[in-house]
């Protein structure tokens, strides 16, 4: 059933950032009464990611890192919620949107110097938009600027010391059946070096106590049935040839692979907020929520992998001598429909953190919830949901077709993610005076 007491049947188109990009190079949402600086700076931060072409892992923190700093920009004026790192107070009567602008443009300057000068002309086209919408020299726009420069600068030395940018020890290669090995790129020529992003594993969470809180039991025995059954049908449905997919499914792959989760959640989260014209601070609170989910939901997924070391598909596949499983049998041929990601299989990245922001946009405007979105990697294709629980569903899907995972993988990150979204919710940005935080409870 569509959810109607609050949201009505709700259908929201998510464009793709490139089409909303003005000459400038902020964001415009040319039907509101006044600028949101909020949504135009989450989706400039997109637009910055994919320029510096920002892997789906580290771009998680830095999404984190920048809706931080906006959200304690904002929540140091108004004062409405619990912050997530700076707990002094902002100036009296200083602009709230030129706070935003402050604190984003700080922060991305901070993590992708080489893009200053677009990022500079995003910057000049805000303050013009402020300046039109608040009156000429106000003072108080002063005041918001250097408010933002503050937290953002405060945020990014906090997150300097979460070690992410600290070397992992030396990755020691192990040989025993079901361990990671190296795994081919698209054109079939095998990899090397240690897997990928081992850093995330010991980085400082946001919310979460320890980057292991909750980290799952672990794959089944290579010997168990549901081994035998997940690898199973990933090698009928993942395959790059002779596979029993369907065009639909193989493009479901596709859909959910060429786009970054930030990007895809983010761009529901900015849908979402614009439809209830909420306020700055509430919209700045959807995203950091949203993003610190999914880096929570990182750290957490990469804790696991690393602790568990599992192989992917395409090495258990290429087994010659098999695993002791006489429910499986290998095929050295086999290759998956797209090139297996450089880390370790077990639990699945993008199940769990799209698991993360889906609960958190989930508790916030409704289980069932009809969006629509696309994917920057196939952009004339449109996929519509009347659920959360059907978007994560189709994301689990999608990576055993691509190939990547076992069924198992997904499920028990899917269930991670939820748990680090409940994390998150119940430990930072909490209402100071009551209540949930949820927006169905706030419309105005």
């Amino acid at each position: 059933m569509r959810r109607k007491a609050l949201l009505g049947t709700l259908s929201v188109v998510v464009v793709l950032v490139a089409a909303l990009t003005t000459p400038g190079g902020s964001f415009r949402h040319a039907s509101a009464a006044h600028p949101d600086m909020v949504m135009d700076w989450n989706l400039t931060m997109l637009s910055t990611f994919a320029t510096a072409n920002v892997p789906p892992p580290p771009a998680s923190r830095d999404g984190a890192i920048v809706q931080a700093a906006v959200f304690d920009a904002l929540n140091g004026i108004d004062e409405r919620y619990t912050p997530i790192h700076v707990v002094a107070a902002g100036p009296a009567g200083a602009s709230r949107q030129a706070a935003v602008v402050g604190a984003a443009y700080t922060a991305l300057v901070s993590l992708f110097p080489a893009q200053k000068a677009s990022l500079d002309s995003a910057y000049q086209t805000s303050l013009a938009a402020i300046a039109d919408d608040e009156g000429g020299d106000n003072p108080a726009i002063a005041s918001g600027l250097d408010w933002g420069t503050t937290v953002a600068r405060q945020i990014i030395a906090w997150r300097a010391a979460d070690g992410f940018n600290t070397p992992p020890p030396p990755y020691v290669f192990r040989s025993a059946v079901g361990d990671w090995q190296p795994t081919p790129d698209a054109a079939g020529v095998p990899g090397s070096g240690p897997p990928k992003f081992r850093s995330l594993a010991t980085t400082t969470p946001f919310a979460l106590t320890s980057p292991s809180q909750f980290r799952p039991a672990g794959p089944p025995a290579l010997t168990s049935a549901r081994y035998a059954q997940d690898y199973n049908e990933v090698k009928a449905l993942g395959g790059k040839t002779d596979s029993a997919r369907n065009a639909y499914q193989t493009e479901t792959a596709k859909f959910w692979q060429l786009d970054t989760p930030v990007a895809i959640w983010d761009r529901v989260a900015d849908s979402l907020a614009e439809h209830h014209h909420n306020s700055l601070l509430k919209n700045a609170r959807v995203l950091a929520l949203v993003n610190i989910a999914l880096a929570d939901a990182t750290i957490a997924i990469w804790d696991a992998k690393n602790a568990f070391n599992s192989w992917r598909p395409v090495t258990a596949i290429n087994t010659v001598t098999g695993f002791g499983n006489p429910a499986t049998s290998p095929d050295p041929g086999w290759l998956p429909l797209l090139a297996t990601p450089y880390f370790q299989e077990y639990p699945s990245a993008h199940s769990g953190v799209s698991s993360a922001a889906a609960s958190i946009l989930a508790s916030l405007f409704g289980e069932n919830t009809e969006f629509t979105l696309t994917s920057a990697g196939l952009p004339a294709v449109v996929r519509t949901f009347d659920s959360f629980n059907a978007a994560v569903a189709q994301v689990a899907d999608a990576r055993v077709y691509a190939g990547f995972h076992f069924r198992f993988s997904c499920d028990d990150a899917i269930q991670m993610g939820a748990h680090v979204a409940a994390q998150v919710q119940v430990t930072l940005m909490r209402p100071i005076h009551g209540g949930s935080g949820n927006l169905g409870e706030q419309l105005e």
